[in-house]
């Protein structure tokens, strides 16, 4: 599904940047693909689906400074 329009940007475009690049904030979201930078409507889609991104990844992978110290 579209988020933003403004930046043609998808819930997947989105997964995948949390999958592949660690992406965990807004902030990083807005750098890397400009969502919530023209218009702003798509703002609290986005932090959803980027929250449930990061719900949906294992602990391992959110943190992976505790697995060198495990």
């Amino acid at each position: 599904m579209y988020v933003c329009l403004c930046h043609n940007v998808t819930d997947t475009k989105i997964r995948h940047l949390v999958r592949t690049e660690g992406v965990s904030s807004m902030r990083e979201l807005r750098e890397h693909l400009g969502v919530a930078t023209q218009c702003g409507k798509c703002a609290q889609c986005a932090k959803q689906v980027l929250n449930q991104a990061l719900a949906d990844m294992p602990a391992q992978a959110r943190c992976p400074g505790m697995m060198a110290a495990a």
